[in-house]
């Protein structure tokens, strides 16, 4: 199946905000706020998941860059950052993206989730994270 952003840094058909080697800037076709930004890895990496961290660590620069430049250049006094990441996390485009939004007071616009999650889950959450993070580290 093709993917759109992959299609897009081929092509060069993107409205370019920043490219660099491993990450890359365009706005969206359908913009949630004047200047909203999307950061995409150059390579193809579905989520998350799957994307080594260097890799990340660029984007994530990026972003902040990003968030900056919206701050000084569109007098954005906040930003959102977004990404949804596997199948139960609503990821529209299974290439790996982070949205950037620029906010402003009183803009319109709420992106904070309104209501909770009905999963249960047994035990304390945070421990089972814990000792999973432990488990992942120790076989690195």
């Amino acid at each position: 199946m093709p993917c759109v952003f992959c299609e897009l840094i081929r092509e060069d058909r993107a409205h370019w905000v920043a490219r660099g080697p491993q990450a890359c800037a365009f706005t969206p076709r359908d913009p949630l706020a004047p200047g909203h930004t999307l950061v995409v890895p150059t390579s193809h990496f579905a989520d998350l998941f799957d994307t080594p961290s260097e890799v990340l660590a660029e984007m994530t620069a990026l972003v902040q860059r990003l968030a900056r430049a919206m701050r000084s250049g569109l007098d954005a006094t906040g930003v959102n950052i977004l990404s949804a990441n596997g199948p139960a996390s609503e990821q529209s485009v299974h290439h790996l993206h982070v949205h950037v939004v620029p906010r402003w007071p009183e803009d319109g616009i709420s992106t904070w989730p309104t209501g909770r999650s009905h999963h249960q889950l047994t035990g304390d959450p945070a421990a089972r994270i814990a000792h999973a993070l432990a488990e992942t580290e120790q076989r690195s």
